[in-house]
């Protein structure tokens, strides 16, 4: 950051909060003067404003006064299984919490379309605001505002400014990995996810350093949209390469740099595409290649051959959204990041590779 007055046309009461050590609301309660703060914690809000020469809002002088119950919950990109079963799970625990959530969901996460978004729940009175977001655009948007109220952001990198909770991508992609490896694979192939989604980076880079581990080349994935349709195609591609059937196209084969045993699709419906891509040119899954998933949807356990991949609890990490958030609300200053692991499931579309 550079010299003062800059810091001061930036610094938000997150700065503050960040800087202090401790919660959003704290910040609010030295502002507002109220009681229930101890001396050292109020000193180190004072001195952390100081040192940002920090102006708070109206937003943030209110912060501590709004108690409408209601939680205002963002959900940005398509209706995917997973963000549809963790904002379900989220609605269900602060329905039990005796909580109400007004959402505000969207196919793009633009910045005016979220700073519109963020306005309407604000006038709301929501004590908080929960973001699932689809790409990673939207995080950044969303820091940008200064919000008033806590935020808490389903959020799988390590980026600072929010409480974060999350299932860890990067560590499923690896357990994955050491899976097929286990198996004796040597050339693994990644189909990712989109290149702006902050899950499939977190796969790709955990498939990525899983497979430098063991020595191993990782050769450029290739991206789709999380649809079986873009993994039947990028599946036909990969066939392709292996000069299987009719080559459909012959710069796939340089894209995927020769022979793969193994392919990791960035999710269960890409891995259903790719299947059926293998199977259209004769190859056995998992006879001559392997496939494995990411998600465990419901279907998984019913493709042909039922399919291997890491199970999220998308509804238990809506769950833990919502216990994270009363934590907050109730002025936990140790509250930060919530990660959990996503587990292996061993089924038949995976086996040591063929002779």
């Amino acid at each position: 950051m550079g010299n003062d007055d800059e810091k001061t046309r930036v610094a938000t009461i997150f700065d503050v909060a960040r800087l202090a050590g401790v919660s959003h609301q704290t910040v609010s309660r030295v502002l507002n003067d109220l009681p229930n703060v101890r001396p050292a914690t109020r000193q180190r809000v004072e001195q952390a404003i100081a040192q940002l020469r920090y102006t708070p809002s109206q937003a943030a002088r209110s912060l501590v006064t709004r108690r409408s119950r209601t939680i205002g919950l963002i959900t940005t990109g398509g209706p995917d299984y997973g963000p549809s079963s963790t904002a379900l799970g989220f609605n269900e625990a602060a329905r039990d919490a005796r909580y109400a959530v007004s959402m505000a969901s969207m196919l793009e996460s633009d910045p005016a379309s979220l700073r519109q978004a963020v306005e309407l729940l604000l006038r709301q009175n929501v004590e908080a605001i929960v973001l699932i977001a689809a790409h990673r655009g939207a995080l950044d948007a969303v820091r940008g505002i200064e919000l008033g109220v806590p935020l808490v952001a389903v959020e799988s990198s390590r980026r600072d400014g929010f409480h974060r909770v999350s299932i860890d991508q990067y560590q499923g992609a690896r357990i994955l990995v050491d899976h097929l490896v286990g198996l004796g694979h040597r050339r693994i192939a990644h189909l990712a996810g989109p290149a702006d989604s902050v899950d499939a980076l977190e796969r790709v880079r955990g498939w990525r350093d899983a497979l430098s581990e063991h020595g191993l080349v990782a050769r450029e994935p290739l991206v789709g949209d999380w649809t079986p349709g873009s993994g039947f195609r990028l599946g036909r591609e990969l066939v392709a390469g292996l000069g299987v059937g009719d080559d459909d196209d012959g710069r796939a084969g340089e894209r995927v740099g020769g022979l793969f045993t193994a392919v990791f699709a960035a999710n269960d419906q890409m891995a259903l595409g790719v299947i059926h891509a293998l199977s259209e040119r004769g190859l056995r899954v998992p006879g001559d290649v392997s496939v494995v998933g990411f998600d465990d949807i419901p279907e998984a356990e019913h493709f042909a051959p039922p399919l291997t991949t890491m199970r999220q609890d998308f509804p238990e990490l809506g769950r833990t959204i919502m216990s994270t958030l009363l934590e907050v609300l109730s002025d936990a200053d140790s509250v930060g990041v919530v990660r959990s692991v996503p587990q292996l499931i061993v089924r038949e579309s995976t086996a040591a590779p063929s002779a």
